[in-house]
Order: C-alpha cells, then structure tokens, then sequence
C-alpha cells in the first residue's frame, strides 16, 4: 500500500490530503505522471509548444471545435429565411434592421445617418423585430 497527496493531482485542493491507495492504483498514478512528462518533453523537443498570443490560429482551433457539416447547413438555412424576412419588410424598416442587426451598427448611428431621433430608430426596430416574428410565425421558419 502506497500513501498519496491528492493536493498533487488535484489542483483545486488546498490543503494537504493523504490516501492511502492499493499497489494497482498507484502504479497507474505512475504510469499516468510518465506519460505525461514524456508528452512534455516530445513537445518541447520539436517546439510544438506555443504561446497563446500568438496569431496563427492554433489556440483557436484548441479552444473552439469545428462545426459539423449540419450544423454549417442549419447556419446558411438559418441565415437565408432571415435574408428572405427582412426583405419582406417595408424598405426604411429593412434597411434599419439590417444596420442594428447585420451590420451591428447602435441605434444612435443610424438616426445620425438618417437625420432622425434616436427614439424614433428604437420604436422602429422593435416593431421591426415584431413583424419579422409574424413573418416567421406565418412561414413556418425555424426561430
């Protein structure tokens, strides 16, 4: 029988913790350690260590996993029914959603680019976002 400190495998444990563990269990510890320290020293060996401020997209492709191919078709599905909705809208609502919502533009920019109020921007785009849910109510579209 081995005795272990779980503060040493555990990261969130503050404090001391000792366990005593069977002869199978702790030779897996073992294993587990090796693997690990040799996985480090293999990485560092061929430099394939990087920083995350690096811009070449790795910390990206670790951090963020890929979308499957379903869910890019959902995505472009999703994106024409809007396309499609806001073109049902009249021209001055459509051309008000799309610079809110696609173009991510703050209320107070469109009414400068306008000439109007900012309230007024606002009042529109709330009844702009109501028409586009009657929209999709009546077509049938995924919300």
């Amino acid at each position: 029988m081995h005795i272990i400190n779980l503060r040493k495998h555990y990261p969130h444990y503050t404090e001391d913790i000792f366990l005593e563990v069977s002869d199978e269990v702790y030779e897996v510890i073992l294993l587990s350690i090796r693997q690990k320290n040799n996985y480090d020293s293999r990485m560092y060996y061929h430099k394939a260590h990087y920083s995350l401020n690096c811009n070449d997209g790795i910390e990206n492709d670790a951090l963020h996993r890929m979308p499957s191919p379903e869910e890019i078709f959902m995505q472009k599905v999703s994106m024409d029914q809007l396309y499609k909705a806001i073109d049902a809208l009249p021209s001055v609502q459509a051309r008000r959603v799309f610079e809110r919502y696609i173009n991510r533009k703050k209320n107070v920019e469109i009414a400068r680019a306008e000439g109007v109020h900012e309230a007024s921007i606002r009042q529109s785009v709330i009844r702009e976002i109501e028409n586009l849910q009657k929209y999709y109510a009546k077509n049938d579209c995924l919300l």
